[in-house]
């Protein structure tokens, strides 16, 4: 017979045996229970998928949006690293789409390696820049003339390629000064990279714009819409490469052999 109270002592031993198994099956807070989490799934999911869910209890999820919905694996951050975009570096600027006009030029970079599990995403692997050339892609001469003028960054001058250009005529070139006009709203309004010096455009400003090869006629060596034939203080036009909506009038204030302004005001013809 067994001694009063015994009975009891058997289901107590057998409760505090599984609360001991339990505790050592989680481990310490936050840890794991036996074969759960991301590294034993063996997954990292883009977006949110369902299916990425590791065992449970609780139940968990490997997928990029768990984040978000705060229902990740405990070991999902080192699991699923976040691996941001990589890009290589730009190509060189491409020739203009279409020459004898108003154009655009090309550059791109390729991905070396793509984003996941929440890593930063790619930049842009395409830009555009607005560009004019005076020879054919069969090396033809173009005989339209461009009106109106048609400016851009000085930067532009010092690394657009001058084909076919005779030696004697790479240093030879002419600066021409203008004050600008009302200068509408629309050149504040510009998002593409090339096109940001149209912000420092302003009414009354004075601008040096460069004339150079290959923009210079071969015939008469001047840059379409330098104001050359006009009388004094006639307004004639101008139109920002690669910023349609950017254009006004401006007033021929002299010709010089070597530009002065600031940089920001610094721009050659095309």
């Amino acid at each position: 017979m067994a001694p009063r109270g015994a009975a009891p002592i058997l289901p107590l031993a057998l409760a505090l045996t599984a609360v001991a198994a339990v505790s050592w099956a989680r481990g310490p807070s936050g840890t794991l229970w036996f074969r759960q989490g991301c590294a034993a799934l063996g997954r990292c999911c883009p977006g949110r998928d369902p299916t990425c869910a590791a065992r449970g209890p609780p139940r968990c999820f490997c997928d990029q949006a768990c984040r978000e919905v705060r229902d990740c694996c405990p070991d999902y951050a080192r699991a699923c690293p976040a691996v941001s975009c990589v890009v290589a570096e730009w190509s060189g600027w491409s020739r203009c789409v279409k020459p004898c006009q108003v154009s655009y030029r090309l550059r791109q970079r390729r991905v070396l390696q793509e984003p996941r599990n929440g890593g930063a995403p790619c930049p842009p692997l395409e830009e555009r820049a607005g560009c004019v050339e005076y020879w054919s892609h069969q090396g033809v001469e173009c005989q339209q003339s461009l009106l109106p003028a048609l400016i851009t960054t000085v930067s532009y001058g010092k690394e657009r390629e001058k084909r076919r250009v005779p030696k004697k005529q790479e240093t030879i070139g002419y600066c021409v000064q203008f004050r600008l006009g009302p200068v509408p709203g629309s050149c504040l309004q510009v998002r593409a990279p090339h096109a940001q010096w149209t912000r420092y455009l302003t009414q009354g400003h004075t601008v040096c714009v460069r004339c150079e090869w290959p923009a210079q006629d071969a015939r008469s060596q001047r840059c379409y819409g330098d104001g050359g034939g006009a009388g004094g203080h006639q307004l004639s036009l101008w139109q920002a490469a690669g910023h349609p909506r950017c254009r006004g009038t401006w007033e021929r204030l002299g010709q010089l052999r070597d530009c002065s302004c600031p940089e920001v005001h610094s721009l050659v013809f095309l």
